[in-house]
């Protein structure tokens, strides 16, 4: 009998769900199902630039585990460039850890709330820059 998966650590679910390479209609599409929990782990090494060592304690899993997810991401990611596929983010063994909504600007570091239903925020209340990061509360720089 195969041990049961244990649920990922996942700071909050995706803003988009579906990405497409531009001017193919879906209908010609083959899509690739990468699941949340994959989504996070390239968030965690591939954006935040985290260890895989950090990056599982993050999601609340051995070293080896995440390298097996991200490994994973990454090959279906891959596939979906290489290949002219449809990205369909979904699934997956995972729990959210937080329902707020925190943003970063990568210009001036000014963190803030936004509220759930709002959709995401177009520039820093702050700066007015646009390079804008989503963040969990988990990955907040304290001084």
């Amino acid at each position: 009998m195969v041990r049961p998966q244990k649920n990922r650590i996942v700071a909050f679910r995706p803003d988009v769900s579906y990405f497409k390479p531009r001017g193919i209609p879906m209908v010609d599409l083959e899509e690739v199902r990468l699941t949340v929990d994959e989504h996070e782990a390239i968030r965690l090494a591939d954006f935040l630039d985290m260890s895989h060592e950090e990056a599982g304690a993050h999601m609340g899993v051995s070293r080896a585990t995440f390298g097996r997810i991200i490994q994973r991401a990454r090959k279906k990611v891959a596939n979906a460039l290489i290949n002219g596929k449809a990205i369909h983010i979904e699934g997956g063994s995972y729990r959210i850890i937080s329902e707020k909504r925190i943003f970063m600007c990568r210009s001036c570091n000014y963190q803030w709330e936004e509220p759930r239903g709002t959709g995401r925020p177009k520039h820093c209340p702050s700066c007015n820059d646009e390079n804008l990061l989503r963040i969990s509360e988990r990955d907040i720089k304290k001084p």
